[in-house]
């Protein structure tokens, strides 16, 4: 049931609150000092790849500068960056992991 309170119905406002969360875009950004070995195993350990799909997105990220590696609600994409970046500086690689809205 349907109540009116102005020119909508809570059922209306109902469904605007509903409304799916935002997305994002977790990017690996390139460098000239990680190695392509060490980028395929930040993709197939935090983004779940098989190796051929790694191998892919790593080239991506090679030749193009950067790639995205998946996408996510805000905070699994926060999380995904933080662990990343984390992971990186405890080998000592300065890969930069980054996110953007989708």
């Amino acid at each position: 049931m349907a109540t009116k309170q102005g020119n909508t119905t809570l059922l209306d406002r109902e469904k605007e609150a509903l409304k799916p969360p935002k997305k994002y875009k977790v990017l690996l950004l390139n460098d000239d000092f990680t190695t392509m070995d060490f980028v395929i195993e930040v993709l197939q350990k935090f983004f779940a790849m098989e190796l051929e799909r790694a191998m892919q997105t790593m080239l991506k990220v090679h030749n193009e500068g950067k790639a995205v590696c998946g996408v996510y609600t805000r905070d699994i994409a926060e999380t995904k960056v933080v662990l990343v970046s984390d992971f990186a500086k405890q080998h000592g690689h300065p890969l930069r992991c980054e996110m953007e809205e989708h």
